[in-house]
């Protein structure tokens, strides 16, 4: 069972510019005839495959539907049998701030208080796990209407899954509905939650779930680490962000006269920008970019840039001196920062 488990659930652990999206699209468009489903955590992410599949065919296909993940959540797991679990009214929206004490400690054998704000509305954190009850309580029968529902469904930016997500995949893995899953651990700067269910398998920690379930026989992982986006230089200084997983090989061999990592002084930053015409990115809104047009690191996932500055953070520029990752701060900001450009990365530093 489990080998035949493990051929139609795929997870696909794939670095930075290995063209990941676009394997789930061009997989997406070869199952014509075959009800499919794309889902992703992010509406950027979404709009992005979205442009792909337009791209590619002039429209979204009509057999693949597109739906945010918590969209999904709604539409697919909660509304067909939320009366198993509550007679509240139907829930339309989702409350997307911070559990309130009330929710905190409320428990579930009141699952109006555990799951729903006073105007119905379900907390984010809690979303996923309401599924999943869902699906306890009415014997499966979630997962059983997904099945009928689709006949493949693929998961993009799988790192941004969390909590009770990765429960409700696990009783996916277990049905006939055939799952494919690609992300990066190193780019793992969201998370759909922040519940304590799974805490442990958070962003890059993801990769030991994924490890686990493949020894279990649940689930085929794929690497995949060459990268068509970025030049080998910037693919090493990458990879010494994180040690711990493969090396990259770039496919970028291009040659541009200004290649690779660069650490510049402020005062030459002006001259850099007019004459590279680097995107700018920062850590966030606060971050001092001595007055330039920037973008927050976390919003540039997914882009692809010619070249990029970056002004880092404290703990980014003592990576700079020591390469020692535990130096880095978030890592993960770092690796998605200097991953977005093809041919140069460069540093702002006093």
């Amino acid at each position: 069972m489990s080998e035949k488990l493990s051929a139609k659930n795929k997870l696909v652990v794939a670095s930075a510019g290995s063209r990941k999206t676009t394997l789930i699209v061009e997989k997406a468009i070869a199952l014509a005839g075959k009800r499919v489903l794309i889902t992703t955590y992010t509406n950027e992410n979404l709009d992005q495959i979205r442009t792909y599949l337009i791209d590619r065919c002039g429209q979204v296909p009509k057999h693949v539907s597109l739906l945010s993940w918590y969209s999904f959540l709604l539409q697919d797991g909660i509304r067909p049998y939320q009366n198993f679990v509550t007679n509240a009214p139907r829930i339309d929206q989702i409350y997307f701030r911070d559990l309130p004490k009330i929710a905190r400690f409320a428990p579930r054998s009141e699952p109006v208080k555990y799951f729903l704000t006073s105007e119905g509305n379900i907390y984010r954190d809690r979303v996923s796990e309401f599924v999943c009850v869902c699906d306890e309580y009415s014997d499966g029968l979630v997962v059983k209407r997904l099945e009928k529902v689709y006949d493949h469904v693929f998961i993009d930016e799988l790192q941004d899954l969390a909590g009770y997500d990765l429960t409700l995949l696990e009783r996916l893995f277990g049905a006939s509905l055939p799952i494919t899953a690609v992300g990066d651990p190193r780019q793992g700067t969201f998370s759909t939650n922040n519940a304590a269910k799974n805490k442990k398998y958070k962003k890059s920690a993801i990769l030991d779930w994924i490890l686990q379930h493949e020894k279990s026989g649940l689930v085929t992982m794929e690497e995949k680490n060459d990268c068509y986006r970025c030049n080998q230089a910037i693919c090493d200084f990458a990879d010494e962000v994180f040690p711990e997983f493969k090396k990259t090989t770039s496919m970028n061999g291009i040659k541009t006269g200004h290649d690779g990592i660069f650490i510049i002084k402020g005062c030459d930053v002006y001259k850099y920008c007019e004459r590279n015409k680097p995107v700018i990115l920062r850590w966030n809104k606060t971050s001092d970019t001595m007055g330039l047009s920037a973008i927050n690191i976390g919003m540039s996932k997914g882009r692809t840039y010619e070249r990029v500055l970056i002004f880092p953070t404290n703990p980014m520029k003592l990576f700079l001196k020591t390469k020692q990752p535990d130096d880095a701060g978030d890592r993960s900001k770092l690796y998605v920062a200097v991953t977005r450009a093809k041919y140069s990365a460069a540093f702002v530093v006093e």
